[in-house]
């Protein structure tokens, strides 16, 4: 198709809005995305609409055209709401269009924390004054800042903002227990929270203000998108982690993790080799080239016997990495509070 043969680019969006008929709201977004040959994932609830998309430059330009047009999302979602990085339909292998309880899986109803108790959005600009800040107040030992990764630790192991406080979860909806259970943590704090685009954090920073145990809480508006707009060489280090096939996008030529075999610097994620197991792992070319391609010394065994139930459907099997992890990561405050020296 002559539409997805040029490099094309990848969108990520939300909108929290009330939507009256989220059934009728997402047939209309799966035609248009379909009418456009765009890609991606979509979430539709009655809190509004979540997505990423891929296709040509033409389709996706089209695309924000008409979102903005929509009745729906009218004065509420805005040109600048959509974020855009190099990719196209070939970053995602379908499209999938639904309707959940929650356009970000936290796990929380949407009637209990909503999204209209978040915390004060920092626009780029003011997050990198406030992160200068808090670093440099940090590195006296005086510090009453968290500056807090929503993220999951897969995400925030190959990027992140200098001095943060990176959680050790697996997924968002691990997220309000991790804030449960570190109470303490955040007591009197000023927290600067922040994700990918800043979705989590509309949802994560209500939880947190629902707690009333933080002085105030801010979120950066537009997530690291927007900051590496801004700020490609700033205090973010690192890259990016995004949810398609290309794991992740680059600003600046920072490496920070490493191999997981041999340690050498290595940021870019692999699957998991062994068929059942979902896991994402670091490992390098040369490490790849001797064979160790899956997470763990269980998983690379496993490859060989893979474990189906009857209909064919393949079992997702604990393995070292999900053992070894605790659901929910208890943090010691005093050692958090020394991150920044």
């Amino acid at each position: 198709h002559a539409m997805g043969s040029q490099v094309g680019e990848v969108l990520l969006y939300y909108c929290y809005c009330e939507v009256k008929d989220p059934e009728k709201l997402c047939a209309w977004q799966k035609a248009l995305c379909q009418h456009l040959h765009l890609t991606g994932k979509v979430r539709v609830a009655s809190e509004g609409i979540n997505g990423t998309v891929g296709g040509s430059k033409v389709a996706t330009s089209l695309y924000i055209k008409v979102m903005l047009s929509q009745p729906l999302f009218k004065n509420i979602l805005c040109q600048e709401d959509f974020k855009s990085s190099a990719g196209g339909g070939h970053c995602f292998p379908d499209l999938r269009v639904g309707v959940f309880k929650e356009i970000v899986p936290m796990g929380i109803d949407p009637k209990i924390v909503s999204y209209k108790e978040t915390g004060i959005h920092l626009s780029p600009q003011e997050f990198h004054r406030e992160v200068e800040q808090y670093l440099s107040q940090a590195s006296q030992g005086q510090s009453d800042t968290i500056l807090l990764d929503c993220r999951n630790f897969y995400e925030s192991k190959i990027g992140h903002f200098q001095g943060c406080l990176a959680p050790d979860i697996r997924k968002f909806s691990y997220f309000p227990s991790y804030v449960d259970e570190n109470l303490e943590l955040f007591k009197d704090k000023r927290v600067l929270m922040y994700c990918t685009g800043g979705i989590r954090c509309e949802r994560g920073s209500a939880y947190l203000r629902s707690k009333a145990v933080c002085r105030e809480v801010y979120q950066l508006k537009g997530g690291i998108h927007k900051y590496l707009e801004e700020f490609p060489d700033g205090f973010y280090r690192g890259k990016l982690f995004v949810f398609d096939d290309r794991y992740a996008i680059c600003s600046n030529e920072d490496i920070i993790s490493a191999c997981r075999y041999c340690g050498v610097l290595w940021d870019q994620y692999k699957l998991c080799s062994s068929q059942h197991c979902r896991q994402l792992v670091l490992t390098c070319p040369s490490c790849c080239n001797k064979g160790l391609t899956a997470c763990c010394p269980v998983c690379q065994e496993k490859e060989l016997k893979v474990t189906s139930r009857a209909s064919g459907q393949t079992l997702k099997e604990e393995c070292e990495c999900t053992r070894r992890r605790p659901r929910v990561p208890i943090e010691n405050v005093s050692r958090i509070l020394d991150t920044g020296k």
